[in-house]
């Protein structure tokens, strides 16, 4: 299989939205799926990153996002791989694996 570097951004906040309260933070959320990605994909390259919504930096895609948050376009945590929205709120693991293998294979 040919290497594919593939980037999973999650973006969220410090502070959980409202429906969220009983699940992790959005942070907690991209720590568990950085595991779980890399133990089911150990063969594939992946840049993780967490951009938080209230201080999304200068870069445009991460503004843009943040402001699609909030307005409520998308639930946090948002989770993107390259430029492609796979997640929102409480990520389905079956779901991001399809997205991935699908994106490793294209």
């Amino acid at each position: 299989m040919e290497e594919h570097n593939l980037k999973i951004t999650v973006y969220g906040a410090e502070e959980k939205c409202a429906s969220c309260i009983h699940l992790p933070s959005a942070k907690e959320t991209m720590e568990w799926l950085e595991a779980a990605v890399l133990r089911k994909f150990p063969e594939l390259d992946f840049q993780f990153e967490y951009i938080d919504i209230d201080v999304p930096g200068e870069k445009e895609v991460h503004i843009k996002y943040a402001e699609l948050i909030k307005a409520d376009e998308f639930f946090y945590p948002l989770v993107v791989l390259g430029n492609e929205v796979i997640a929102e709120g409480n990520p389905n693991l079956k779901e991001v694996f399809k997205k991935i293998e699908h994106a490793s294979n294209e």
